[in-house]
Parts: C-alpha cells; sequence; structure tokens
C-alpha cells in the first residue's frame, strides 16, 4: 500500500511540475507590440496554407509550450494530457482549438472517443500566436486539418490575465 502511494505522489509531482515548468504555468513568455486583442492578418503562402513562418513561428511555440505535454510526437500522455494527432475534438473546431490556446482549458474534454480531464493554462497572449501555433498543429502529426486565419478567429475572447 506505501509503494502505490508513493508511486502516485511521485507521478502527481511529475505531472504537476510539467504543468508549471513546460506548459507555461500561466506565463504566456511572448508578449510583444502584437500582445493586443488587434487583429494583425498574416498572409498564407496560399489560400487555404499556412505560410511557411506562420508554420516556423507556430513550430517555435509548440516546442516551448506545448511538446512537453502532449509530446513530440503530439500523441498526448495519459491520463492529463489529450492528443493532438489525429484528435477528433481538435480538428473539429479549430475556434475552440484558438481559445483554449489564448485562454487555457479546465474541464472534461471527449477525444477520439476517450474522456480526458486535465487542465492547461493559457499559453500564448496574442491571438496571432494562437493562430500560429494551431496552424501547426492542425498540419503537423498526421493531421491535414487546413488552416484558420486570425481574422476567422478574430471574434475568439481573450480572459484577461489574473
Amino acid at each position: 500500500m506505501k509503494t502505490r502511494t508513493f508511486i502516485f505522489m511521485a507521478m502527481a509531482g511529475f505531472f504537476g511540475l510539467a504543468m508549471i515548468t513546460s506548459c507555461g504555468g500561466g506565463k504566456t513568455g511572448d508578449k510583444t507590440a502584437a500582445d493586443s486583442t488587434a487583429v494583425k492578418e498574416q498572409p498564407a503562402a496560399q489560400p487555404g496554407v499556412p505560410s511557411a513562418e506562420q508554420m516556423a513561428m507556430g513550430k517555435a511555440i509548440f516546442d516551448t509550450k506545448c511538446k512537453v505535454c502532449h509530446q513530440v510526437d503530439g500523441k498526448g500522455l495519459k491520463p492529463a494530457f489529450p492528443p493532438l494527432a489525429g484528435s477528433d475534438y481538435l480538428l473539429s473546431d479549430k475556434k475552440r482549438a484558438v481559445a483554449q490556446a489564448l485562454n487555457g482549458s479546465n474541464g472534461e474534454i471527449t477525444v477520439n472517443g476517450e474522456k480526458w480531464k486535465g487542465m492547461m493554462p493559457q499559453q500564448v497572449g496574442s491571438l496571432d500566436s494562437a493562430v500560429n501555433v494551431i496552424n501547426y498543429v492542425l498540419n503537423n502529426f498526421g493531421n491535414n486539418g487546413g488552416y484558420i486565419t486570425a481574422e476567422e478567429a478574430k471574434d475568439v475572447v481573450i480572459n484577461p490575465r489574473k
């Protein structure tokens, strides 16, 4: 019984540390002059496809903020961090994905038929950053989920930071 308690506490500590240090811990770290509610559309290379610049910026955000929890391959980490690779939840609502990158999420979701309950702190501080990282995810990890523009997501509300 003591071994189970120790293992549980070790796992809880690991996940807690991962959340605080790797998933942004509520700090966005991408504060720039672009961190405002103003929409600054970045042109795509061709209609419906993110530009190379957008993909590079999205990858940098993913590598800094997302990959420790959602893993390098986007397959997630049970029981707390759902997959981004082939995720019906992600692909079904791109605006919701942008909102979650901007504001975080807390509550149960169903991804590919499995229930996940975890907390994701706010990851980015601007609409452009959220759009870039979501476009990166939509077009990697075997996803072919297309593209969302900042214009399409302009009505996503950025919750004030506490």
